[in-house]
């Protein structure tokens, strides 16, 4: 309501004293603001508080659902490692948020994680974030340039794959730690117990999210947890193909035959 003033009392007075008159920057930026977006910038609410709400309600279900389903869905696969599908949630709110909430639940479940449940102290806390993060920020990172299947699965391909390089890398570093077995030991194990599991658990995770992703977000809009807005918009191109399902589904079952091969039961 203001420009207007302005601008009206402006006229009169250059009426009066037409060379006195100096309009400042100010406004005549604000002029432009108000001419290009159809609204004054004084008039222009602040950010809705409802947002960050509803934000942080859904950060909080998302982190909440991780560690559930850590709790409750362990599959062993070799020796004393096992799979848990929490990192699907993870990446999901990646895909939905962008990388860095994906690196704040991934931080948050381990702690919990390392407070409640687990026996590995901070070594399995460091573990957990290293390989979590590897995966689903990555994926999250690549899917946030480009919002559709082919952005997911490239994502997803490409956070896997630097999962797996780098989770071999530390079992270097840190499972003699972990285990008390000598390095030389460790390092004769990567090809038949630590590079098959993070092969199967980096496979598994991206398949899942290829067919989870579109009906938790498509649940959680519906439930008006995650806003539909421009950040979410990209879901709507998240066409699952049929050779993309089929594709999923044989990752999965190929990872199935192999944690069973691993444990000799074929």
């Amino acid at each position: 309501w203001l420009l207007p003033c302005i601008r009206i009392s402006t006229v009169k007075i250059a009426q009066i004293h037409p060379h006195c008159v100096t309009i400042p920057d100010e406004v005549e930026n604000m002029k432009e603001i108000s001419n290009s977006n159809g609204t004054s910038p004084l008039s222009r609410p602040p950010l809705a508080s409802k947002q960050r709400l509803t934000y942080l309600i859904s950060m909080a279900m998302l982190t909440a659902l991780s560690y559930v389903l850590m709790l409750i869905i362990k599959i062993p696969v070799v020796l004393f490692l096992s799979y848990e599908p929490k990192d699907v949630v993870i990446v999901i709110a990646g895909f939905i948020y962008g990388p860095v909430s994906a690196a704040i639940i991934s931080v948050v479940v381990s702690i919990i994680e390392m407070i409640t449940v687990s026996s590995t102290g901070y070594i399995g806390l460091i573990m957990n974030i290293i390989s979590t993060c590897a995966f689903a920020m990555t994926a999250a990172a690549i899917y946030k340039k480009k919002r559709d299947i082919r952005g997911a699965v490239s994502g997803l391909v490409v956070g896997a794959l630097l999962a797996t390089a780098t989770m071999l890398l530390w079992n270097i570093i840190i499972t003699p730690i972990y285990t008390g077995r000598p390095r030389e030991e460790i390092i004769q194990m990567i090809p038949t117990v630590f590079l098959p599991f993070n092969i199967i658990k980096s496979s598994i995770n991206a398949a899942l999210t290829i067919l989870l992703y579109k009906p938790i977000v498509l649940g959680l809009r519906k439930a008006k947890i995650v806003p539909t807005s421009d950040r979410t918009q990209g879901s709507k191109k998240f066409q699952l193909h049929p050779g993309v399902i089929v594709g999923a589904l044989f990752v999965l079952l190929t990872c199935i035959l192999l944690i069973l091969a691993l444990q000799g039961k074929i």
